[in-house]
């Protein structure tokens, strides 16, 4: 091997090593404490409970059914309104049309939204579950309806004209009557308060979706 050689392999050998000297090693320690000193910034989990799209905290109609559409309050679109659209529901102990606390103050906030819209009306649909059929009165319905109708009039001076009270009976299920859970889901009122769209009230409307609800 010539000398010239010889002495190019050397250098190469050397700068090489002296390359690897430089380089100082990543130690775990210090990725370790790196990671552990990191701020961690925590996400508010606004819980959506009817998987609507709109958060608790801004819904105004947290119940709303599955697959239904809704406008950017939560409350199923329609169409129809310019401002209020609110959704109310309350569910009853078997054979009982008596309206429960949590049901009152739901009520209260729908009649501070109506005195605020005030030519919005509000259509009540009544309803009871299949095995109160043969146990109560056919006017159980009927009188769920009328319990949530005359707490707006007697309590927050609601004009009667704007409220529409549909008799639905046990034709309108919305679940199973498999568990008692299930069968409760069905002993309800379901309500919805729409402001018309030209700022007109309608008294009596009938605008029952179905044949199954008869208004009375």
């Amino acid at each position: 091997m010539s000398n010239r050689l010889w002495a190019t392999i050397t250098t190469i050998a050397v700068l090489t090593s002296t390359l690897a000297a430089c380089q100082t090693p990543l130690k775990s320690t210090a990725l370790n404490q790196s990671i552990e000193e990191s701020p961690i910034t925590l996400v508010p989990n606004i819980p959506d409970s009817d998987g609507d799209g709109v958060p608790d905290d801004i819904d105004e109609c947290p119940a709303t059914p599955l697959n239904v559409v809704v406008d950017k309050k939560g409350c199923p679109f329609t169409g129809m309104g310019i401002g209020l659209k609110m959704e109310y529901r309350a569910f009853f102990a078997k054979g009982s049309s008596e309206l429960a606390l949590e049901y009152q103050f739901e009520l209260d906030r729908v009649a501070m939204q109506m005195k605020k819209y005030d030519t919005a009306t509000m259509k009540i649909d009544a309803h009871i579950s299949e095995d109160e059929l043969d146990q109560v009165s056919n006017s159980l319905s009927r009188d769920r309806g009328l319990m949530v109708k005359n707490y707006l009039i007697l309590k927050h001076d609601i004009e009667p004209g704007r409220l529409n009270t549909f008799d639905c009976g046990a034709k309108a299920l919305i679940t199973s009557s498999d568990t008692e859970d299930e069968t409760s889901m069905n002993r309800r009122v379901y309500a919805l308060a729409i402001e018309p769209e030209d700022g007109v009230v309608y008294h009596n409307q009938n605008d029952s979706k179905s044949d199954i609800c008869v208004k009375f």
